[in-house]
């Protein structure tokens, strides 16, 4: 497995898994935005399958309201995949990251189904439940440096 950064701009392979992922099995419509222009995406690539098989991505940015924090979004593991820790070696990478960029803290907008994952790793909830086209999500947060 290897990991690739892309800053300021969305790689192919990022867009392939994110539609497969949030689009076509989750059923939501407004994946991309301007965001994706500027931040960094982090993809894992399985070398062994061949062709450098990209199987899981994220993508990390500057919170615009609080100074050392980033926030992580859009992870998205291939079904094939799920089930191998890849969603938390690709928290590890991002974290990597974040402390490589001076960053403290790293805040997301979790679906509630799977906050239990990310407390697993350290993060904590905070503010209500919202909803993000009919999924319910809420914030979460780990402080990393």
């Amino acid at each position: 497995m290897k990991f690739k950064i892309y800053e300021n701009t969305l790689p192919g392979d990022a867009v392939k898994i994110r539609e497969n992922v949030f689009v076509k099995e989750q059923g939501f419509e407004n994946e991309f935005d301007e965001t994706d222009k500027t931040a960094a995406h982090i993809v894992l690539y399985d070398e062994e399958a061949g062709d450098e098989l990209p199987v899981a991505t994220c993508r990390v940015f500057e919170s615009g309201d609080d100074e050392n924090t980033y926030i992580l979004g859009r992870l998205a593991v291939i079904k094939a995949y799920r089930g191998k820790n890849i969603g938390t070696e690709m928290i590890r990478e991002a974290q990597r990251y974040v402390l490589s960029k001076g960053g403290k803290i790293i805040a997301l907008h979790a679906q509630c189904r799977v906050s239990g994952f990310y407390k697993k790793l350290g993060f904590c909830e905070y503010g209500g439940i919202e909803d993000d086209e009919g999924c319910p999500h809420i914030w979460m947060r780990k402080i990393i440096g």
